[in-house]
C-alpha cells in the first residue's frame, strides 16, 4: 500500500511530515512512498534524498495513508482518494470545514491533537516535540527583540544587571523556555495554576511563582478556571508582570483558542522597553493585544505574536515530527497493510472520523452530525 507526502501549503510552513531517513524505514516496512516534489526543500531534504531513501517523486501526491503536518486546504482534499486515511496537525474544532469535506470522501481522518496522554503514547506525541521547538524558539524571540543583555555582565563601562523573564505556563514549551532562558544568563520565574508544575519548574531553573489560585485536575492536567478564579488570578499576576523585563506565555489548548493570561492593564502596568512574548499567538493569543505574525506597541511594550514557531527550526522540527509520525503509524498497520487495531485506545484517541462518522464527539457536536464511538470493530477499514 501507498504511503503519499504532501508539500506543505501553509504560508511560511517549512516542515515535512517525513524525513528521508523515515521514509527509508517505511521503505523497508515494505510500504511504498510517493513525495510530492519539493516537499522537503524548506526543511533542506532535497527530492534526490528521498529518492536514495526510496521514495518516488511525484508532481501531485495521493495515497492509501496521506500524511502532512498541516491541515490540507479544500481543494487538496478534493484530490485525496476516498477511503483513504489522511493524518496531520488538523485541530477539528479549528477545521470543521476540512473535517465535514474528508468526512463526505469517507476518509479515515487522525489528529496528532487528540492524542491521549498516556505514558506508552509519549513516543508519537507530536504535540510535545514541537511545543519543545516552540519553548525554546520563544526565548530565543525574547533575547532577540529586547534591545538589553539577558545576562549579569561586569565591564569596564559598569556593571549591567540581567533580564528578568517570566514564563507563564510550565507545560514542554514553557520548560524549554524557561531552560533557554536561563542558558542565556536570565533571571527566570515561572507560574502556572498546576501546583504539580512547581518541581519542574525549578528543576529547570526558575523560580516558581504562588498566587493561591491553582486549578489542579486529575492526571497532573489543569482544568479551566472559573471566572472568578481568572479575575483573581489576573490580580495576583499584575504585580509578577510589572516587575518582568519580558513576559514569555506558553498556553496553548490543542484544538481551541489560546485562554487570556495577560490583559491590556497588565501590559500598560509594564516598564517602557519590556517584552510579551506570546507563543500561543497562532491560537488566538494568551494576550489581549496579541495579532498573529505581528509586533504591536502599545505604551513602549512589544508585544510579539510568534506565527507557527516550529517552522523556524524546519529541519529539527521535522526530524522530531517525523520520529512522531512513524511510532503512531506502527499502530494503523505494518509490513505495507493498513490494518488499524480499534481496540487500541490510541488509534482510537487520534480517530476523528471513519468511515463516514464522526468518532470525535466534540467535532459532531459542532459540526450538528451524530456522534458514533469506535466501540468494537469487527470490519476491516
Amino acid at each position: 500500500m501507498k504511503i503519499a507526502l504532501f508539500k506543505e501549503s501553509r504560508p511560511g510552513e517549512t516542515r515535512v511530515a517525513l524525513t528521508p531517513d523515515a521514509v527509508k524505514l517505511l521503505v523497508k516496512d515494505g510500504w511504498t512512498v510517493d513525495v510530492e516534489h519539493g516537499a522537503g526543500e524548506r526543511a533542506h531534504y532535497s527530492d534526490a534524498r528521498y529518492v536514495e531513501a526510496g521514495a518516488t517523486i511525484v508532481e501531485a501526491a495521493a495515497g492509501d495513508i496521506n500524511v502532512r503536518v498541516n491541515a490540507p486546504t479544500l481543494d487538496e482534499v478534493a484530490r485525496l482518494p476516498e477511503g483513504s486515511l489522511h493524518l496531520s496537525f488538523l485541530s477539528p474544532l479549528l477545521a470543521s470545514d476540512i473535517v465535514a469535506a474528508m468526512n463526505e470522501r469517507r476518509i479515515t481522518i487522525c489528529s496528532f491533537d487528540l492524542l491521549p496522554r498516556i505514558s506508552r503514547a509519549q513516543y508519537m506525541d507530536a504535540l510535545s516535540s514541537q511545543a519543545t521547538v516552540s519553548g525554546y524558539r520563544a526565548a530565543l524571540a525574547g533575547a532577540q527583540h529586547f534591545d538589553r543583555f539577558f545576562p549579569l555582565l561586569t565591564t569596564a563601562a559598569g556593571t549591567i544587571r540581567p533580564a528578568k523573564v517570566l514564563v507563564m505556563g510550565v507545560g514542554v514549551a514553557g520548560l524549554q523556555a524557561i531552560a533557554t532562558a536561563k542558558r542565556l544568563g536570565a533571571k527566570v520565574r515561572a507560574y502556572d495554576v498546576r501546583s504539580a508544575a512547581k518541581e519542574e519548574a525549578e528543576s529547570a531553573g526558575a523560580v516558581f511563582v504562588k498566587l493561591g489560585v491553582t486549578a489542579d485536575a486529575a492526571g497532573g492536567y489543569a482544568r479551566e478556571l472559573t471566572d472568578e478564579e481568572k479575575l483573581a488570578q489576573q490580580a495576583a499576576l499584575l504585580s509578577e508582570v510589572a516587575s518582568a523585563d519580558i513576559v514569555i506565555t506558553t498556553a496553548a489548548v490543542p484544538g481551541r483558542k489560546a485562554p487570556i493570561l495577560l490583559t491590556q492593564a497588565m501590559v500598560e502596568a509594564m516598564g517602557e522597553g519590556s517584552l510579551v512574548i506570546d507563543m500561543a499567538a497562532d491560537g488566538g493569543g494568551n494576550c489581549e493585544l496579541t495579532k498573529v505574525g505581528e509586533v504591536v506597541e502599545h505604551n513602549g511594550v512589544r508585544v510579539v505574536g510568534l506565527a507557527n514557531p516550529p517552522a523556524q527550526m524546519g529541519a529539527h522540527a521535522s526530524f522530531m515530527y517525523a520520529n512522531n509520525v512513524i511510532k503512531l503509524l506502527g499502530l494503523f498497520g505494518t509490513k505495507g497493510e493498513l490494518a488499524p487495531d480499534w481496540n487500541d485506545e490510541v488509534v482510537r484517541g487520534v480517530t476523528v472520523a471513519r468511515n463516514g462518522a464522526i468518532a470525535h464527539a466534540p467535532t459532531a457536536e459542532k459540526l450538528g452530525l451524530p456522534h458514533v464511538a469506535i466501540t468494537e470493530v469487527k470490519e476491516e477499514n
